[in-house]
């Protein structure tokens, strides 16, 4: 099976590995004390940084004692744990400056053939340019400045670790081939109680598999049936499909029993790859199905609306354009939401939603190739420059994609905190029209490089 990337931190003792081993997963799974040597075994967690993924290892400072020792035998990890890694982050204490240890640990890293990144830790304000300066002769070049313990310098060890990390990132790196086609669709029907989700679960499956009836509510828990789907073109395509509680408002929901299935039904959200949200055509479009699918795309997983009982719908072309119209307007956020209508009573129109489902997780696992979107960034900028608010212009230099399932993006440039909210619209309306993304959640997050100049 694919593995994350893996990046580890070695250095000597106390000069902050455990520090940014716990910025970088996000919780405090490392020790960290002001004493040195808090930290002995290889410690692994799954990092995350700007939308990059990546598993961090957080190494023992190392010392030069005996390999019999408690000490060598430390170091004999930190020196596996850099062997395994695709990329080391060498740490030093930038208010300490270089000391003999740092000097020896850099002999040992020069040899071996994992790349090596240096970071200067300590690094706010100016007590660290002395040591950021000695820092140059270990030979490894310019040092990532950051402060582990304030967050200070992340976007720049995110640009120093992007091109080691990127395309090794087998996991997030999701693309759409034909391997994939082997993998099942993880789909979950939701919507308001009594839409007929178990009916159309049990006429897709052609079995009674699910209990249905006229009452509201009959199911309580999120239930996962794999299926192969017999696609009209001749191959049996993997299902694995979740029906779900029927979702009320709020308020409404005094049950305890209710709640917990509320709860898991959301639960079964977070799992889908494609969420088929089914409404009642003969109720159409009510502001909590704009609930529920706001609940979804917040997620990020790949949405597609069902108007199911269309064969007992009156007015039916005129209900369409109305739902349509309906969720242009209440999902700002997402334009352009495949709406498919079906009829869970006669089978009419589940091939098609399907095909649907299945192109929506094609769209939602795309990566564009570097070129690809280097070109239309460029387009984009060009026709639409972005504003200059007070005079002075906001630049963007360049994006990068760093995962898919959602497709996420990061665009580098100055002043981007000033960057409108209606031109970041622009851009994310721009991606899914030229680069094919279609009506999939797309993160863009704005980071600006760290200014050197800054006291």
């Amino acid at each position: 099976m694919s593995r994350l990337p893996v990046v580890a931190i070695v250095g000597r003792p106390n000069v902050g590995k455990s520090t940014l081993f716990n910025r970088l997963v996000g919780k405090k799974l490392a020790l960290v004390d002001d004493r040195p040597g808090v930290t002995r075994d290889r410690r692994e967690g799954d990092a995350h940084l700007l939308g990059l993924d990546f598993r961090i290892v957080d190494t023992a400072g190392y010392e030069d004692h005996d390999a019999q020792t408690l000490p060598g035998r430390m170091r004999m990890q930190t020196e596996a744990a850099v062997a395994s890694a695709d990329v080391a982050l060498f740490m030093i204490d930038s208010r300490a400056g270089i000391v003999p240890l740092d000097e020896e640990i850099a002999r040992w890293l020069r040899g071996s053939k994992t790349p090596i990144m240096l970071v200067a830790n300590k690094a706010e304000g100016r007590s660290g340019d002395q040591g950021i300066l000695e820092s140059l002769s270990l030979g490894f070049g310019d040092p990532v400045q950051m402060s582990a313990e304030h967050g200070e310098g992340v976007a720049d060890l995110f640009e120093a670790l992007l091109p080691h990390i990127e395309g090794k990132d087998a996991p997030e790196e999701e693309e759409f081939d034909e391997a994939d086609l082997d993998a099942p669709l993880k789909l979950a029907i939701v919507g308001r109680p009594n839409a007929g989700k178990s009916t159309l679960i049990n006429k897709i499956l052609g079995e009674d598999r699910m209990i249905t009836g006229p009452e509201a509510g009959i199911t309580r828990d999120s239930i996962a049936i794999d299926w192969e789907w017999p696609s009209p073109d001749g191959r049996l395509r993997k299902v694995r499909l979740i029906d779900t509680a029927g979702m009320r408002k709020r308020a409404k929901v005094q049950d305890k029993l209710e709640k917990m299935s509320v709860e898991d039904a959301l639960h079964a959200v977070d799992f889908a790859e494609v969420v088929v949200l089914l409404l009642d055509a003969t109720l159409g479009l009510e502001a909590q199905d704009l609930r529920i699918a706001d609940k979804v795309l917040q997620e990020g997983r790949a949405l597609v609306i069902a108007l199911n009982k269309w064969d007992v719908a009156e007015n039916a072309s005129s209900l369409f354009n109305g739902v349509k119209r309906a969720l242009e307007d209440g999902l700002s956020q997402v334009k352009g939401v495949t709406v498919m209508t079906v009829s869970g009573a006669t089978g009419k129109g589940i091939d098609q939603l399907l095909q649907a489902c299945f192109d929506t997780r094609e769209a939602w696992s795309r990566r564009v190739g570097t070129g690809e979107l280097n070109r239309w960034f460029e387009r984009a900028t060009d026709a639409n420059p972005p504003p200059a608010p007070g005079g002075k212009r906001i630049k963007l230099r360049y994006v990068t994609q760093v995962k898919t399932r959602p497709p996420s993006f990061v665009i580098f440039g100055t002043r981007v905190d000033q960057l409108p909210a209606s031109y970041q619209r622009y851009l994310i309306n721009s991606m899914r029209k030229d680069l094919n993304f279609g009506a999939v959640p797309i993160r863009l997050t704005l980071r600006a490089p760290k200014n050197p100049f800054d006291s």
